[in-house]
């Protein structure tokens, strides 16, 4: 899920990514957020002395993480020996390393432990800046790891005690000079090659029993893998770390695993692979429940992270379920009003919008802001009242819509600039709203506003928040019927993307949308080359049963039509059957749009009897919905007579026009 984003709650509707309604074989919005970032090794090693206050809860607010706030927030604290704890984090290295070592070994009381993980990404992505924990950065002794390495040589050559020597000792002292190395800034390839030899020295001495700073060390290396980019090596190595982890000897165990769930999700989302991610936060977050119980904070902080991956996907219903209970979490931990709890309202907020239930959207986005508000959030506030008016909008309170969109530019405007990504995403709502009403000279001012500034944006932004802005110009564009304007845009808002870690999905919804547009636009060959791509993408990413991705191979199904490629239809119109199907069910209208379209496909074929199966249920589906008086109907019921009349003799004039059979 997402690179943290620099606001605390960016400008975004819940509605433009998220849209899935579609009309059969219509042009829809195929476009998928899913920005995720690195692993931060610094808050993978450094978070864990701000959990330790008595009551365990977090000593950080997220209000609203979307990814920008690790599910992991402490609870490997317990994890790591002596020269992990708070005070060694904040002081010089011990100068006898010996010394140090035998301390370390020796001092499970003082035992606390960091990992953290990244977290998948984006849907609606309000986020927040989240507060920095490394204000005071590491000191590296100037004799560094080089002076100490040849001090062990010494040492062995002159017949002395061998203790770094001894995979024992050897372990946790690599383990510290690779995460010192990684404080330092230097470079994290030397920091994993330590890493790396770490494990394998605990690998060599390790009992029955899963020693816990072996557990932990796994993670550190997972956590560089991700850092270089090497997901596909990252994967093995923790999930290694859940498998050796028995939560049979107690709750620092248990919580260990629990951190290697989360992280593992953390490393299937960069690779933009949600719904693997949101296997491993759903068992992470049982893992917690059992641990902390049902109303620890720090459990209500894990459910808001997971809701946010279940919005990611789409699955409104499990995200709402998850946020509810943060909300009661809220209730009986008496942090009712805060600024963790208004990140949950937001949530909701946007989780209800999404739905369609805007009233109560508005509700929860109120309340939200009554929070950011009396802690003197501005920024926050104005966030949250373009939230409000895309609900007004929603609701066709257009009036109310206009005065809060404006009243969220003006501070915009001021705390942060008229050229700023945030006062363009007002602009791109003002243009939407006046084009929904017909006025359309404004919408197009209030476009060529936001274009400005997304074209050419102020150093400094980020390529994804003015990816996102293109795509939702490029909507309204395509809306006025201006296709070229919107092509254009959308293939700019590709090249804003790159291509990121867990920009998978992301960067195929674009290019499907844009396959969309060149079949809109007669460009079939086009389409069909931007189609194929993004289905390849899809299907890299896990994404092969989701509705996003049974629309994408219906669209690129009558793609094939247009070029003739009619086997090759007809294989994408099956799989997007089954899909269909699945996810909603044999008698939706999108089902049936794909059954049409099937059928068609199967008549070019000459697979008369199988097109006739198909077509009767559907007519007979139409007229139990529709009526028999519709038109799309009689349509149907002519074709399927059609149909019938010719399967009982031979065939004696070629297919009818597919166009006819698929547009008709």
């Amino acid at each position: 899920m997402g690179k943290p984003d620099k606001e605390p709650f960016a400008q975004m509707s819940p509605r433009s990514p998220l849209s899935t309604q579609t009309r059969e074989t219509d042009s829809i919005d195929l476009t998928v957020n899913s920005k995720t970032s690195c692993n931060s090794i610094d808050q993978l090693c450094h978070n864990i002395y701000e959990m330790e206050s008595s009551d365990r809860s977090p000593s950080r607010f997220s209000f609203l993480s979307y990814g920008q706030e690790s599910r992991i927030d402490s609870e490997l604290r317990y994890l790591a020996r002596g020269s992990f704890s708070k005070d060694s984090l904040r002081k010089e290295p011990v100068s006898t390393a010996d010394e140090k070592e035998t301390e370390e070994s020796s001092s499970p009381a003082r035992s606390s432990s960091p990992a953290r993980s990244s977290s998948p990404g984006k849907i609606p992505k309000p986020s927040p800046k989240s507060k920095s924990i490394h204000d005071k950065p590491l000191i590296i002794k100037k004799t560094g790891l080089k002076s100490n390495l040849k001090k062990n040589e010494k040492t062995s050559n002159s017949g002395g005690e061998q203790r770094n020597e001894d995979p024992k000792y050897l372990g946790p002292y690599l383990l510290k000079q690779s995460r010192e190395l990684l404080s330092a800034g230097t470079d994290p390839n030397k920091a994993l090659e330590l890493a790396e030899r770490a494990m394998k020295s605990f690998e060599s001495c390790q009992s029955e029993k899963p020693d816990l700073e072996y557990i932990m060390c796994l993670h550190i290396v997972a956590a560089l893998y991700c850092i270089l980019g090497e997901y596909d090596e990252a994967i093995p190595v923790v999930e290694r770390s859940i498998e050796i982890t028995n939560m049979n000897e107690g709750q620092k165990h248990s919580l260990a695993k629990f951190a290697g769930c989360m992280q593992l999700g953390d490393t299937y989302a960069m690779q933009g692979r949600i719904e693997n991610s949101i296997l491993c936060y759903t068992a992470g977050l049982e893992i917690q429940k059992h641990v902390l119980g049902e109303y620890d904070a720090r459990f209500g902080k894990t459910c808001r992270y997971v809701a946010e991956a279940h919005v990611q996907a789409m699955q409104f219903d499990e995200a709402k379920k998850l946020c509810r209970l943060a909300l009661i979490i809220h209730g009986k931990n008496g942090t009712s009003a805060s600024l963790e709890e208004a990140a949950d309202r937001r949530l909701m907020g946007l989780i209800c919008d999404s739905q369609g239930d805007y009233e109560t959207a508005i509700e929860h986005y109120v309340l939200a802001r009554m929070a950011m508000s009396a802690n003197g959030h501005d920024s926050d506030v104005a966030a949250v009242d373009v939230c409000i008016g895309d609900a007004y909008l929603s609701l066709a309170r257009y009036d109310e819509a206009i005065f809060t969109y404006l009243k969220a530019f003006n501070v915009f405007k001021t705390t942060k600039g008229e050229n700023h990504p945030s006062s363009a995403s007002v602009f791109v709502r003002l243009a939407d709203l006046y084009n929904k009403i017909g006025k359309f000279r404004e919408s197009e001012s209030y476009c060529k506003n936001a274009k400005r500034i997304y074209v050419k944006p102020i150093p400094g932004n980020q390529n994804d928040e003015i990816a996102d802005g293109l795509i939702e110009v490029s909507a309204i564009y395509e809306s006025m019927n201006e296709l070229d304007q919107a092509l254009d845009l959308l293939k700019k808002a590709l090249k804003a993307y790159g291509k990121g870690p867990g920009l998978l999905t992301t960067v195929a919804g674009v290019e499907a949308q844009i396959g969309v547009l060149c079949y809109m636009t007669g460009r079939y060959f086009e389409s069909y080359d931007y189609f194929k791509i993004a289905i390849s993408k899809f299907r890299a990413a896990g994404e092969k049963k989701t509705a996003l991705f049974g629309i994408v191979l219906n669209q690129m199904g009558l793609t094939c039509v247009q070029i003739g490629a009619i086997d090759e239809a007809a294989d994408l119109f099956e799989e997007a059957r089954g899909i269909f199907e699945t996810e909603y069910g044999p008698q939706h209208p999108d089902t049936l749009g794909v059954y049409r379209n099937l059928a068609g496909t199967y008549d070019a074929m000459g697979r008369w009897d199988d097109a006739i199966e198909i077509l009767e249920y559907v007519v007979e589906m139409r007229e139990e919905k529709l009526g028999t008086a519709n038109p799309d109907v009689d349509n149907e019921k002519r074709w399927l007579a059609e149909l019938l009349k010719e399967s009982g003799r031979d065939r004696s004039k070629g297919s009818r026009s597919l166009e006819f059979l698929l547009d008709g």
